[in-house]
């Protein structure tokens, strides 16, 4: 059933766009796995007024939000065979395609968002950027997804000690995987929009996200322990398919690119004040919010490094990132 209707919201995508192209307006798809008014819905759904200002209408973009066309994996593949132009999706998916992506995927990397800001706005984010063309995709924009920390229906995590035995849905990526592995837990991959009756059926114990997802997911509901441990600050990513980029004139194409920067600006700003937002609701709701000590966490990640930041060209991008200031 869930496949009978991804299929036909892609077939309502694909009219809306042969009625658009008819009275001359090109309508891009793009898709998001979040809730309408999420900052990352809100920045497309601004890139694109943008983009139809600049244009002078013509082109267009539709965002199909809340996973309409499918969770995060299946989208990844349709942008990247043509089937929709955009998506808005977090990096850790792309990490068994675009190895570079490994890094800021890697747990403790950046020590704050800013830091993370500077990163992905310099050099390495640049590398990044130039690795996704090989995957048949460009990367418009970096948005900001806050830190990851776990939260769970059994108890407070206040140490790594309290992981143990825990299960928790992941993204589906390994670095994810052999993270909760190495703080003693067990780690099911699993789309994101299972996770909320996979808690409540005790499939699962919790998750791990950041908190408008926790609050947005309606999470705190089902897992309302949830731990400040902050492990990944994982930047979430805009991208295009780049056959349907190159066929635009340059002067559309730096259109696009300038749009996607002014959307940039626009997301952080969204995303603050949504993170302050959803952290007083889910405490009004009675979550409980513990801060546990962080450095039994960063000494259990050493076996990950070890593991997924071994190749050369990694390493590299590893210490850039130690290196920003």
């Amino acid at each position: 059933m869930k496949i009978l209707v991804k299929f036909a919201a892609g077939l309502l995508a694909a009219a809306s766009f042969i009625a658009s192209a008819a009275s001359a307006e090109t309508v891009l798809r793009s898709s998001d796995t979040h809730p309408d008014g999420y900052p990352t819905v809100e920045a497309v759904e601004y890139f694109g007024e943008l983009v139809k200002e600049r244009t002078a209408g013509r082109y267009a973009v539709e965002v199909y939000h809340s996973a309409q066309l499918g969770e995060e994996k299946d989208t990844i593949e349709q942008v990247r065979s043509g089937v929709i132009e955009l998506n808005r999706v977090s990096m850790a998916p792309f990490n068994g395609t675009v190895k570079e992506t490994i890094v800021p995927a890697l747990p403790y990397l950046f020590r704050s968002e800013e830091h993370m800001h500077k990163v992905m706005d310099g050099a390495v984010g640049d590398q990044i950027k130039t690795a996704f063309e090989s995957a048949g995709l460009v990367v418009l924009a970096y948005y900001d997804a806050g830190a990851r920390s776990f939260y769970n229906k059994q108890k407070p995590i206040n140490s790594v000690a309290d992981m143990k035995g825990l299960k928790f849905r992941v993204i589906q990526s390994d670095i994810f995987v052999d993270m909760v592995a190495a703080l003693g837990a067990n780690a099911t991959p699993m789309p994101y929009g299972e996770v909320y009756s996979a808690i409540e059926t005790g499939v699962i114990d919790g998750a791990e996200n950041n908190f408008p997802s926790y609050d947005t997911a309606k999470h705190f509901e089902v897992a309302k322990n949830f731990s400040l441990d902050e492990h990944t600050i994982l930047p979430e990513v805009f991208v295009m398919n780049k056959a349907a980029f190159d066929k635009f004139a340059p002067e559309d194409q730096e259109i696009f690119k300038q749009a996607a920067k002014d959307s940039v600006a626009k997301q952080r700003e969204l995303w603050a004040a949504k993170v302050k937002e959803s952290r007083a609701k889910i405490e009004a709701a009675g979550a409980t919010i513990t801060t546990p000590n962080k450095q039994g966490f960063i000494d259990a990640m050493k076996p990950v490094y070890e593991k997924h930041a071994a190749d050369p060209v990694l390493k590299k991008m590893v210490e850039h990132v130690q290196a920003v200031q």
